[in-house]
């Protein structure tokens, strides 16, 4: 069988084998798949840690609305149901004799005499009635006043609603002293009974 010449002198059969030759030994790859240069490494490196820096924004953001809004909310909820509870075993003409001669619900377990018991009070916790005030410590164990250690204000108001003469509404409010970030508004929790 007649050989056939290349331009390069070689046969066509010697060329087959050059270029198998050269493509097990890996000559014959394109360089789009040698594999990653360590300047590309570094740029995708780049890349990742701005977008890793970014997240990372937002896992402040949720870790501080978390705080807030999941712990710290329903810390005060908590709290505002114990005083809510606290009054309620109470006797409902309790305090009526004046000042002085109801319950002190201020102190726990509460005092059977030199309180209001159940009647007035205010839920405002920047100017609260005092009588109808308590603070709590960041664990709400309950604290003698308004010391520097206070992290919940608790305050609470007993009124007659509009329209009935010996019913007696109960409403709790609790806040929390400073709330977790940059948000305006600090956590608070009210309770009414009857609602």
């Amino acid at each position: 069988m007649p050989q056939l010449e290349t331009t390069h002198g070689l046969t066509g059969e010697e060329e087959l084998m050059k270029i198998h030759r050269a493509k097990r030994n890996g000559k014959g790859m394109k360089k789009a798949q040698a594999g990653m240069s360590l300047i590309e490494t570094i740029v995708a490196l780049g890349v990742l840690l701005i977008v890793a820096a970014g997240v990372m924004g937002l896992a402040v953001i949720a870790l501080s609305t978390t705080e807030n809004q999941g712990h710290l909310g329903a810390r005060t909820a908590e709290y505002a149901q114990d005083k809510m509870e606290q009054l309620l075993a109470l006797d409902s003409c309790d305090g009526t004799g004046g000042p002085g001669t109801g319950t002190d619900t201020t102190v726990f377990p509460a005092a059977a005499a030199g309180g209001t018991g159940l009647a007035g009070g205010s839920l405002s916790t920047t100017a609260p009635v005092a009588g109808y005030v308590d603070y709590l410590d960041a664990s709400g164990n309950l604290l003698g006043g308004a010391g520097g250690a206070w992290q919940y204000i608790r305050v609470w108001q007993i009124s007659v609603p509009a329209g009935t003469t010996a019913m007696k509404q109960i409403s709790v409010r609790v806040q929390v002293r400073a709330a977790v970030g940059e948000q305006v508004l600090v956590p608070q929790s009210t309770e009414t009974w009857p609602f």
